[in-house]
């Protein structure tokens, strides 16, 4: 009996985000193929990523973005093509839309945004059009009549959580903390397995066509303060707050060229002027995941920090 699961081509899959997706995918039983470039096939530290999805039952078809014909033989074979790639080949998805449009089968497309969403951020004057980018593609797929999902999940945990929102640090501070602003503007996180999790548990769902799945799990949307209140909790020590004001973090990010600010920049943009929180979901047509599919599982913002204090904790960085 054939399977009534979407089959699922993955654009990025030996990527981290690729590879969660690829991993939910194959674990909600969806026939799983990947396009990989032929070069992944040679180099070391895509080797074992390849092997696992190959040891998965994952069908890897070997080509690339720039290759409209091979793009267009790959969506023939699926249903749903999801685009998970780095944030500066956005626009190498222009080809991949016209290849969608052509092959004239995909019922979904979810194209590489996976952050805030585009059309709602409001650092366009000093984003090095980050945000616009995405936003051309978006305006691509809906002139071209594509069926689609968006998915903001706005942070993932491995981005500035790691060092509580404090630019220049990979650990979290011991003693003192920047807040930013009145600390007080909320932001989001999110496990990158769990926004795979997310992402393939709406590929099927039709109250997900063409609609913005927002992720705002209970939990995971907190400001500076509450980060570092947590944080304080988990140590047993008050830290020191220094607090920067709007006007110096904006001076600070314009004293430095994109990409160098961009911890500064995304701080901004998300802790001072509120751009993964200010707008309500339900009145801009939006649907929130974590609401639609409650039986996913996922990592509180509080459940990673206990990772993070033990791993310092054991190696002394904490004493």
């Amino acid at each position: 009996m054939a399977s009534s699961k979407s089959k699922i081509l993955i654009i990025g899959i030996t990527g981290n985000l690729g590879l969660e997706i690829a991993k939910a995918s194959i674990n909600a039983s969806h026939p799983t193929f990947g396009l990989v470039r032929h070069s992944a096939f040679s180099d070391p530290n895509k080797l074992h990523k390849i092997q696992v999805l190959l040891d998965s039952g994952v069908t890897l078809l070997k080509g690339s973005l720039q290759d409209e014909m091979i793009l267009i033989e790959a969506i023939k074979q699926v249903d749903v093509v999801i685009c998970a790639v780095s944030s500066m080949q956005v626009l190498d998805q222009k080809l991949l839309i016209s290849a969608i449009k052509q092959a004239g089968c995909i019922k979904r497309f979810f194209p590489s945004e996976f952050g805030a969403d585009p059309d709602r951020t409001q650092v366009s004057d000093l984003d090095n059009n980050f945000y616009a980018r995405k936003s051309e593609i978006r305006r691509l797929i809906e002139a071209g009549g594509i069926p689609h999902t968006y998915i903001c999940c706005n942070f993932f945990m491995n981005v500035l959580l790691p060092s509580l929102v404090q630019p220049g640090r990979i650990t979290p501070p011991t003693n003192k903390a920047i807040v930013f602003g009145d600390g007080n503007v909320k932001g989001v996180f999110v496990k990158q397995s769990d926004v795979a999790a997310f992402t393939i548990s709406a590929v099927d769902d039709p109250r997900t066509l063409n609609k913005t799945m927002y992720l705002r799990p209970p939990g995971n949307v907190l400001s500076v303060n509450e980060l570092v209140e947590i944080w304080e909790r988990k140590i047993g020590k008050n830290l020191k707050r220094i607090y920067v004001t709007e006007e110096e973090l904006l001076k600070k990010i314009q004293e430095s060229r994109y990409p160098y600010n961009w911890e500064l920049l995304f701080i901004y943009s998300a802790f001072v002027k509120g751009d993964h929180t200010y707008f309500d979901i339900d009145s801009s047509g939006g649907l929130e995941g974590s609401q639609l599919y409650p039986h996913i599982k996922y990592t509180t913002v509080s459940e990673y920090l206990d990772t993070l204090f033990t791993h310092y904790y054991a190696a002394g960085c904490l004493a």
